[in-house]
């Protein structure tokens, strides 16, 4: 499992003029909800299949 900080490293998504805007939601937005395990991250793009076919953007856990 990866820990917060490599899930809000946004440093790759800076340098990438597809992506919009990165936004997070979900219990971790709701200051009044229980922190759970989940980081609910949205990234809007300009488009998706390069993403799709560019296998060297998939997070891995390692």
């Amino acid at each position: 499992m990866r820990t917060d900080n490599q899930m809000f490293n946004l440093k790759w998504a800076r340098k990438d003029d597809r992506i919009r805007a990165v936004i997070m939601n979900g219990s971790r937005t709701n200051l009044n909800a229980p922190k759970d395990i989940f980081l609910d991250i949205v990234y809007v793009v300009t488009e998706i299949p390069s993403f799709i076919k560019d296998t060297s953007l998939r997070l891995t856990d390692d």
